[in-house]
């Protein structure tokens, strides 16, 4: 595996994702944000954040399969939430989590959080970048 994730003995652990991502390959993906659009560009889970966290994880999934890499390749997660807060990081994490169960994978990779005023697009409440090392 070309990603180990890893939590330091002197930095605090949280349950959401690991601080640090050792990785160990020579080919690195780049994703562009990944919002919750099925693939005819249609707008999934309006008004619920919950639901376009998972669409969002799931088409993460689907762009590094286009490549032949999966999310255990994952190396760093940015997400951009809109209005981000305490409540929207609950629903953050269990719609990251129905995305994980569906796809049979744990999402643990190191990940920075980032509240903005606005996405690209009225109506989107959640954007997922991504960064992942292949061997």
């Amino acid at each position: 595996m070309s990603v180990q994730l890893v939590h330091p003995e002197r930095v605090h652990r949280v349950d959401v994702h690991h601080q640090v991502a050792d990785t160990r390959g020579s080919r690195t993906v780049y994703l562009a944000g990944q919002v919750s659009w099925d693939v005819d560009g249609n707008l999934v889970g309006r008004d619920d954040l919950a639901a376009q966290t998972e669409q969002a994880f799931l088409n993460v999934a689907a762009a590094l399969d286009a490549v032949g890499a999966t999310l255990a390749d994952l190396a760093k997660v940015t997400i951009y939430v809109v209005g981000l807060d305490a409540s929207q990081a609950e629903q953050l994490v269990a719609g990251r989590d129905r995305a994980a169960a569906a796809l049979g994978v744990e999402l643990q990779q190191p990940s920075t959080w980032i509240g903005v005023t606005a996405l690209a697009a009225p109506g989107y409440l959640v954007e997922v970048d991504a960064v992942a090392v292949l061997s």
